[in-house]
């Protein structure tokens, strides 16, 4: 990613519409799990450290340690949470095996040349019975400006993040799209409607567009929480469990 893009993501993401949605999957994910009982996360990947702020704010018990290959990203995160932040890459974990009952990783296999290789290292830390949530830009031809600035190297299909998952021992326990309902808007937005200048779409909106994405994301949100799935949509949500 490009080092303004950190200072951007530092400066939104805890009141950002799409970061608050992301950060609120997660947490469901792992509270689905873990509800209030102690376990040992990790957030791979854990950028300026938002979904690590949200999560000792609204599951204090989860003992969170959070890894990211940035040093400004490291610098970010570490003086904006109280957690251990280590530099390093989620492709070679410094930790040893079965550290964790569950790891995060949210948008940052899309940056690797090999992706495998993280969810093998993912699979070497994590505690027999442990979860893995994978979050994943969708769809090759949705490429544009945003995958520039982020340095993107791939955006993945839900039959593509099955087989990665499964290839490497998990079971899966969830493969949805989401981010739905703004999806002909985002279609739009990145193909038709890019200048030259662009950047990324890390931003923060005006208020009356945030409220407006918050209440679609609200209904997707309700959607999956009454077992519901997303067939379409710019993200890809999965959840892989370790046996044992």
């Amino acid at each position: 990613m490009e080092d303004a893009e950190y200072h951007k993501m530092a400066e939104v993401e805890d009141r950002m519409w799409f970061y608050r949605s992301l950060h609120g999957h997660l947490e469901r994910v792992l509270r689905r799990q873990f509800a209030s009982r102690a376990f040992a996360l990790l957030d791979a990947g854990c950028g300026t450290g938002g979904l690590i702020r949200r999560l000792q704010t609204r599951m204090p018990a989860a003992r969170i340690t959070g890894i990211d290959c940035s040093p400004i990203a490291c610098g970010l995160a570490r003086g904006r949470t109280t957690v251990p932040i280590i530099e390093g890459s989620v492709a070679g974990l410094p930790f040893d095996g079965e550290a964790f009952d569950a790891i995060v990783s949210a948008d940052v296999l899309y940056e690797l040349d090999d992706p495998r290789a993280a969810v093998r290292e993912f699979w070497r830390c994590l505690r027999p019975g442990g979860w893995l949530a994978l979050n994943l830009p969708a769809y090759r031809w949705l490429w544009s400006y945003h995958d520039v600035a982020v340095r993107s190297k791939h955006r993945f299909v839900r039959r593509e993040v099955a087989e990665l998952l499964t290839a490497a021992g998990f079971t899966m326990e969830l493969n949805t799209h989401w981010n739905a309902l703004p999806f002909p808007l985002i279609v739009v937005r990145r193909k038709f409607l890019a200048s030259a200048r662009e950047t990324s779409d890390v931003k923060l909106y005006p208020a009356p567009v945030e409220a407006a994405f918050r209440g679609l994301m609200a209904v997707e949100h309700a959607w999956l929480r009454l077992g519901g799935r997303w067939a379409w949509g710019s993200s890809i949500l999965a959840v892989g469990r370790k046996p044992g």
